[in-house]
């Protein structure tokens, strides 16, 4: 049964870094939905029709919902603990809460409150690091499939350096990611991502095994961390004395491509740049858990300059929010102390099209265009007494982007659409 969701309505086709014509807006705009997809989208007075069903959610802004390609399901509890930077973090907090994700029952329940904090912040495709334990991303993929949900998810494969509560081995790493792809990659909304953790928790062997699972399954996404913290880089070219540099180990096995992830890529060399740039690789900024862990200052500019094309994401539970508005405000923080902009029409490009390109998921997420998912979100710059007075003052679109930006979180989220269907009671 096809609907029409009325508003505000603002989609980019361009990335306003690259050029004015980036986006189209409509005043009072309108979506025409079909069975989970957009059919149209442009003029309220050109798309309504006697008979039609209308939502109307005027005098908000509705835009394709917000895309987040690195956070972590098994942290939706870890999130706001005290005091310490990667490794230790990792150690006193991390593991042991990844280790109750072993029980089904308890993967279960997380995966539904997992997706119900994303929606609720405006979130409607993340990309996902589950637990060592295949149980957690059949949890995680299980739930987002029955919400119609699209999600890139994959079980983290580590073993050593750990507690023995999440450690696989090589060969089930291996056989455990086989088993999920076969399972769950291409069924309905849901793909997979092969997840080696990071170089110091996966030996050699681990490593080859991922290889081999990437060579397999080339349309499969692989994520992992690169150079997030100074002890963390230390600690694993000690491991592997034989790399040029931490990039190295990843492409000594054959990781390297258009499809790869890599979080925070913080404190990179020059050959490493050079070579994400030349073989697609995507570096993912992370910017409240850099700051709350002390990681450092994500070089925007200079890896765009570099050729290469970057996400942004909440990092949660490093990261302190599951906003994407708040995650854009950090943002935009960090790049002012490295002397670099990010202008408002440039931050929600980033957080939705930006985003789908860097997963190469554009003709399905990311835009308004007609034929992909009816995912978007609806946003209240006037969510709340401190906001609707600063709007006051606001004379352009840009103006109210950046109150959103610096001011919003969850509260200014209206509604969020999955697939036409909303996320929000109420």
């Amino acid at each position: 049964m096809q609907q029409l969701i009325r508003g505000r309505v603002l989609d980019f086709h361009a990335d306003p870094q690259d050029t004015a014509d980036n986006h189209r807006f409509w005043e009072d705009g309108a979506i025409l939905v079909d069975d989970g997809r957009i059919v149209a989208v442009g003029d309220h007075a050109e798309l309504t029709r006697d008979g039609l069903e209308e939502i109307d959610h005027r005098s908000h802004l509705i835009l394709a919902g917000f895309i987040d390609p690195h956070i972590h399901f098994p942290q939706l509890q870890v999130i706001a603990s005290w005091g310490a930077q990667l490794l230790d973090w990792l150690n006193t907090y991390t593991f042991p809460a990844e280790a109750e994700f072993a029980d089904p029952a308890h993967a279960t329940r997380m995966a539904g409150l997992f997706l119900d904090q994303l929606t609720a912040h405006g979130t409607t495709t993340a990309v996902a690091f589950c637990s060592s334990h295949k149980a957690s991303a059949e949890a995680l993929f299980s739930a987002a499939h029955d919400r119609d949900m699209a999600m890139v998810a994959g079980k983290v494969m580590m073993d050593r350096n750990a507690p023995a509560a999440v450690l696989d081995t090589p060969q089930q790493g291996h056989d455990d990611s086989a088993a999920l792809i076969q399972a769950w990659h291409g069924k309905g909304r849901q793909r997979y991502a092969i997840t080696p953790r990071f170089a110091i928790t996966s030996s050699p062997e681990q490593m080859e095994a991922a290889g081999a699972l990437a060579r397999a399954h080339p349309d499969c996404h692989v994520q992992t961390h690169l150079s997030e913290n100074v002890d963390e880089i230390e600690y694993t070219l000690s491991l592997y004395p034989k790399a040029r540099d931490y990039l190295d180990i990843y492409e000594g096995y054959g990781l390297l491509s258009d499809k790869l992830l890599l979080g925070h890529s913080i404190h990179l060399e020059p050959r490493e740049i050079a070579r994400m740039a030349e073989t697609g690789s995507h570096a993912v900024f992370c910017p409240t858990s850099n700051l709350f862990l002390g990681s450092g200052l994500f070089d925007a500019d200079g890896l765009r300059a570099a050729g290469i094309v970057s996400g942004i994401a909440t990092d949660v539970g490093g990261g302190t929010s599951w906003s994407m508005l708040q995650t854009l405000a950090e943002g935009y923080k960090i790049l002012q102390m490295r002397g670099q902009k990010l202008h408002p029409l440039a931050a929600f490009h980033w957080a939705t099209r930006g985003n789908a390109l860097t997963l190469g998921m554009e003709a399905e997420i990311g835009t308004l265009a007609p034929g992909s998912a009816a995912d978007l979100v609806v946003l209240d710059a006037r969510a709340t007494p401190a906001m609707a007075l600063r709007m006051e003052k606001a004379e352009t679109l840009a103006q109210e982007l950046f109150i959103l930006q610096i001011m919003g979180d969850d509260r200014a989220v209206a509604q969020t659409y999955v697939a036409g269907r909303p996320q929000k009671a109420g």
